[in-house]
């Protein structure tokens, strides 16, 4: 995937204080900013969503 974009809520300077995400037609993906090299979660389009409200949840 080459099509990567960060938050707005990236912070300040070059923006390296958050994930990144891109997508496909078949996959979802999101990357550390700081260390994109290290590894990528992939998600089909229809986990996403679940997956993100779960983060939201209250603990």
């Amino acid at each position: 995937m080459d099509n990567w974009r960060k938050s707005s809520y990236s912070g300040p300077g070059d923006g390296n204080e958050c994930v990144e995400i891109a997508n496909s037609p078949t996959h979802i993906a999101i990357r550390d900013s700081k260390d994109p090299a290290v590894g990528i979660l992939a998600f089909p389009p229809e986990s996403f969503i679940p997956f993100i409200e779960a983060l939201k949840a209250p603990r």
